[in-house]
């Protein structure tokens, strides 16, 4: 087929030979089979700021790094500057986040380059050498979900023992390659450290998991991996390899009622003495 428009650069630069067809089109970007040299790969070409309907939660994009004062103001502003810097954020985001899971041994599609807003990444194929379907495309037996949702919490554990929580983790954005699910589409993956939303993104992702692989194995439903993976994190003892049980019960701890009377105490007596001096 013609390369798109956006291809042609990275054609040019001997990065891409031909374009094969397209794969998909969402609405954050648009997927392209290419070749290059005896490879097959994709291209993730992102969408501009003005074609795109996906609102970019400030929930997601918290504490994310930006390169200077100027350009943090602009994009809380929201000025044209910083829409675009807001956009280029949001993609570097995804490609980070792939350098770092690759290099962590997580499931996710191998990057390859990342030029003017295409990323150059591994084409995740089935047994057949096709495109590989999303999760949501496939009926699996009781067995087969299980095998599945343990791969894929085992694969939420070593992103997040590498520090990253993908945010957005659901049947929608993993595929089941010749050699198992493969994790993708992380625009949104956030730092686990530093997010205040982390855990809340972590229970959601494992729960759509849960949900997802119960409606084939209902015995899955019961399970809890999503609290007990958070809270070994919180400890410091989750290491990539970590044996989950898929119980756990939140201990809940005795209230201090004489404690927190002296907090009321202290604030209400606080507020007489702010209304004394009103009244001065």
């Amino acid at each position: 087929m013609k390369a798109p428009k956006r291809l042609q650069p990275l054609i040019e630069e001997g990065l891409i030979d031909s374009v094969v067809r397209q794969l998909m089109s969402g609405k954050e970007a648009a997927v392209y089979v290419v070749r290059c040299g005896e490879e097959t790969r994709c291209a993730k070409v992102y969408k501009q700021a003005t074609q795109r309907s996906f609102r970019q939660a400030v929930d997601y994009t918290e504490n994310r790094k930006v390169k200077n004062t100027r350009q943090a103001r602009a994009m809380a502003k929201g000025t044209r500057f910083g829409r675009q810097a807001t956009e280029a954020a949001w993609q570097s985001a995804e490609v980070d986040a792939l350098y770092r899971l690759a290099a962590a041994g997580v499931r996710v599609p191998r990057p390859f380059n990342f030029v003017d807003g295409v990323l150059l990444m591994e084409l995740v194929t089935d047994a057949d050498g096709d495109a590989a379907p999303r999760l949501n495309d496939v009926i699996f037996t009781p067995e087969q979900a299980r095998v599945h949702h343990q791969t894929l919490i085992k694969e939420v554990v070593r992103m997040l023992a590498a520090g990253v929580v993908h945010g957005d983790l659901s049947e929608f954005n993993v595929l089941l390659g010749a050699d198992g699910p493969m994790i993708i589409d992380l625009p949104q993956a956030v730092d686990a450290a530093g997010n205040n939303h982390a855990s809340r993104m972590l229970l959601r992702d494992v729960a759509n998991l849960r949900n997802f692989f119960g409606r084939f194995a209902p015995d899955l439903l019961d399970s809890n991996y999503g609290a007990e993976i958070w809270d070994r994190y919180v400890r410091g003892d989750l290491q990539p390899d970590a044996e989950l049980s898929g119980k756990f019960v939140q201990q809940v701890a005795a209230v201090d009622l004489v404690g927190v009377m002296r907090e009321v105490e202290d604030a209400l007596a606080e507020e007489k003495l702010r209304r004394q001096m009103q009244s001065v």
